[in-house]
């Protein structure tokens, strides 16, 4: 039976010894440490013009929406439209998207590497066994304590391998990687909420194409109608053969704006069933109308010092900017000396079973310090070129935070312009369509020409069509702003298992 290698009491004395010192030496790492940015010091995140509340209108979807400020924002606010459809769609994606699967992985694999760069914090030890058979020249003085030339030869050994982090330069490297983690952690969280609000602005989408479609329908049918009346009284002699021409190139020009509208709704569809990780031939499960939605009245607006703590992107930002500093370190650390201290206890003999008996085992220790005398100006480079990168970093950190105050004032405007303009429209659809009524009597009595009545035909179905469109943009707004704020991932009861996990580790 082959003996376990042990080494001996000396050397793992000796080697305690050493790694306790350099332990006491370690106490600090070179490079900056890192400080979290200063949120803006703003209490508003626009100018003091915008009013509270939103105007309202008189038809489903223009409810008056007020703003309170400081309410916190619910993790599932999607729900909040009351749409069951909505909430189910919204639940498949989450758990079928594969850009969801994506950031997962990326967020383990981030973790991962983590992990194994803090063990370059412990030692090394590798167990190695040779073997070999050989003759030896007679011309040559023997090998061994015997005059046999022919002979086997067995050793086996324990290696020691350990690099003190004497000036924190691991402890930098771990840091940095740390903060890339951190980065594909909020990168997860930012696409789970970029996942929610295109699962929500696609359903409004699909909800504002059918009602296009069915006002052009109307419209269509308006003049289906009318065109068989001038038929009719073209038949009489009432009207002149121009009048059915201008009637018959009104209605196919009112034709021709079906198809696209229709093309949408089908593209619409496919990317509802993509967002959802189904193939576009499969029947989608829920359909959307523009009365499926309760608009929310009340819209949380968080203030605006937490909005940095609640953006994905801009944590994510602040992360690379943390992992950016911690690469200073890394390269101030690789200009100072480098220490490493190796061990090595092992056995030889040409007798398997002897190689750790009589005086056949054998032991070392080493110590070795290196510094670069030379080289160029390599490592001053690559610690400027890390402050250099540190500032870009920086740099687009501010730029995100601008970008994200920026997102967030132009959901708040868009609230109240759109809330405006849905009451303009409504009352422009109504006024259009009073317009139309009469001029269809006239029509009917032959006191109207053609020219009136396409006029006010075009002028109904863009009114009709600008009033349905303003309901969806009142929906859309509102599932703007929610992703502007960050999306109240912050709440989520339970985290997922992968971004739970990284935040553990």
């Amino acid at each position: 039976m082959m003996r376990l290698l042990v080494p001996s009491p000396r050397l793992l004395t000796s080697a305690t010894a050493a790694l306790t010192v350099v332990g006491l030496a370690s106490g600090c790492a070179v490079g900056p440490n890192f400080r979290r940015p200063a949120a803006p010091a703003v209490e508003r995140y626009t100018r003091p013009s915008l009013a509270a509340t939103t105007a309202s209108a008189d038809v489903p979807g223009g409810e008056a929406q007020r703003l309170v400020h400081g309410q916190d924002i619910p993790h599932d606010w999607w729900t909040l439209f009351r749409s069951p459809g909505l909430d189910a769609l919204v639940k498949r994606a989450l758990s079928a998207n594969p850009t969801l699967i994506t950031a997962q992985q990326a967020l383990s694999q981030a973790m991962e590497l983590v992990a194994a760069q803090r063990g370059a914090f412990y030692p090394s030890v590798q167990g190695s066994f040779s073997s070999s058979y050989q003759r030896t020249s007679a011309t040559s003085a023997p090998p061994l304590n015997t005059p046999e030339l022919r002979y086997s030869l067995y050793t086996a050994q324990v290696t020691v391998g350990f690099t003190p982090d004497v000036f924190g330069g691991n402890r930098r490297q771990v840091e940095s990687l740390l903060g890339q983690a951190e980065a594909q952690r909020f990168q997860l969280e930012a696409a789970y909420l970029t996942l929610m609000s295109n699962v929500v602005a696609a359903a409004v989408q699909e909800a504002s194409l059918r009602a296009q479609i069915s006002a052009t329908r109307e419209i269509i049918a308006i003049s289906s109608g009318s065109l068989a009346l001038v038929r009719r009284q073209f038949e009489f002699g009432a009207v002149a053969g121009i009048e059915v021409a201008a009637q018959e190139a009104a209605l196919a020009q009112v034709e021709q704006t079906l198809p696209p509208l229709q093309k949408q709704l089908e593209q619409n569809g496919n990317l509802l069933a993509a967002l959802t990780g189904q193939l576009p031939s499969d029947d989608p499960d829920e359909r959307f109308e523009l009365t499926s939605f309760q608009l929310p009245t009340e819209l949380p607006v968080s203030v605006p010092s937490r909005l940095v703590q609640q953006r994905p992107d801009v944590r994510a930002a602040e992360a690379q900017l943390h992992a950016a500093s911690a690469q200073i370190g890394v390269a101030v650390a690789s200009r100072l000396p480098q220490f490493t201290i190796t061990g090595a206890y092992g056995g030889t003999s040409t007798t398997l079973m002897q190689m750790f008996a009589n005086s056949n085992p054998f032991w070392s220790i080493a110590g070795t310090v290196a510094q670069t005398i030379f080289d160029g100006g390599t490592l001053l480079h690559r610690q400027r070129a890390a402050e250099a990168a540190f500032e870009q970093t920086a740099a687009q950190y501010r730029g995100a935070v601008l970008t994200g105050f920026q997102n967030v004032a132009d959901a708040l405007y868009a609230l109240q312009a759109d809330a405006e303009g849905l009451r303009a429209a409504l009352a422009a659809e109504r006024a259009a369509k009073r317009t139309l009524d009469i001029t269809l009597k006239q029509q009917e009595l032959g006191a109207v020409s053609y020219l009136a009545l396409l006029s006010a035909r075009q002028v109904y179905q863009q009114a009709l069509i600008s009033r349905v469109q303003a309901q969806g943009n009142r929906l859309a707004d509102t599932a703007a702003l929610f992703q502007a704020l960050g999306g109240g991932w912050w709440n989520r009861p339970v985290a997922t298992p992968r971004a739970s996990k990284a935040a553990e580790r």
